[in-house]
């Protein structure tokens, strides 16, 4: 067991050019990684210079679904880092590239509950979408006999973090995968916490995908961190 325990443990790195070396693809997380909130981490542009001088190919991948690529490119570029929208993978847009690569039905809608980055993205891949942020004012007014109505040509819903969640979106977003027939389930990501303020840990997208899941006793397809669709598609590129 003592040996067991010995190979089992992690050992000082001797020589950190050998490791460097021998990786082709460098994976970052962004928050916490890269920035934290809207200040950029000391040492990330000396160590991405550093590995781009070697060739190597970069990643930055994050959960957060509120943005699109473009618009972290835009954070990256604030933030005095050059890098392309080629180089982002956002759950936002992992949520475009798996409906994409199911060759997603162009007479099927998709209903959004989350926020303008998966919009966007759902926009750049010629995906039909309703719902989003301008359904996070909607009320249902719960009196006799009344009947919520949901559009039938919807074949997903795609859950993210959204700060607009309201009870309209869970029922239409329920409605939508109990009652169309073969409708997805797809979740962002299932963080459980997420970081809006330095003073304490907030709700986080998996607390919407819950409240969908048992709404709807079904289990998301998760395309963000750390799914198998990620690290496939990033594979695949």
């Amino acid at each position: 067991m003592e040996a067991l325990r010995t190979r089992a443990s992690a050992q000082p790195l001797q020589d950190a050019d050998d490791l460097i070396d021998s990786v082709e693809t460098f994976i970052f997380d962004c928050d916490g990684v890269i920035w934290k909130g809207d200040s950029l981490i000391d040492g990330v542009p000396e160590t991405l210079d550093m590995l781009r001088s070697k060739g190597k190919r970069l990643v930055f991948v994050t959960n957060n679904s509120t943005k699109s690529r473009k618009q972290y490119g835009k954070k990256f570029e604030t933030l005095g880092l050059s890098v392309t929208e080629e180089e982002i993978f956002a759950s936002s847009f992992a949520a475009a590239a798996y409906l994409k690569s199911i060759n997603f039905p162009k007479d099927k809608k998709v209903y959004v509950i989350g926020e303008d980055g998966i919009l966007k993205e759902l926009e750049l891949a010629g995906i039909q979408y309703l719902g989003g942020p301008e359904d996070g004012g909607k009320k249902i007014e719960l009196k006799p006999g009344f009947y919520m109505e949901h559009d039938e040509d919807v074949g997903a819903v795609v859950v993210g973090f959204d700060r607009y969640f309201n009870y309209y979106k869970v029922q239409y977003g329920t409605l939508c995968i109990r009652e169309n027939p073969g409708c997805l389930f797809i979740a962002t990501n299932r963080d459980a916490v997420t970081h809006l303020t330095d003073a304490q840990e907030w709700a986080g997208g998996g607390s919407m995908v819950g409240a969908i899941g048992g709404s709807t006793q079904r289990e998301p397809l998760v395309v963000g961190k750390p799914s198998t669709f990620m690290m496939d598609y990033l594979a695949d590129k």
